[in-house]
């Protein structure tokens, strides 16, 4: 997608007076707002989510990858024990955490 951009805006042909390189301040312009509005808040969330992996505690409810709601019984240095319900216990990695309940109960 990207480089068919820059083919695009390297092929514009260009006026008399035109300077040059107003096509690669255009094309720069595009890559910064590309920056600040996708990638930028991308990294910010993953960041986020990692710390909350981090600071993951016994008692806590989160939602699993697989859509699984639980308690945390125990956690280890790469996974975590949770209740689920009747005594049943599941042992799912710390990367199978999506988030926590208080963000379930915002999206309804």
């Amino acid at each position: 997608m990207m480089t068919s951009i820059l083919n695009i805006l390297l092929m514009m042909p260009t006026e008399e007076g035109q300077n040059p390189y107003s096509s690669f301040i255009l094309l720069g312009l595009i890559i910064v707002v590309f920056y600040f509005f996708m990638i930028r808040p991308q990294a910010k969330k993953q960041k986020e989510l990692t710390n909350y992996r981090k600071n993951l505690a016994k008692g806590d409810k989160i939602v699993t990858t697989g859509g699984i709601y639980g308690k945390v019984v125990e956690v280890k240095e790469t996974y975590i024990l949770i209740d689920v319900g009747d005594n049943v216990k599941l042992k799912v990695d710390k990367n199978g955490v999506v988030k926590d309940m208080t963000d379930v109960g915002a999206e309804k």
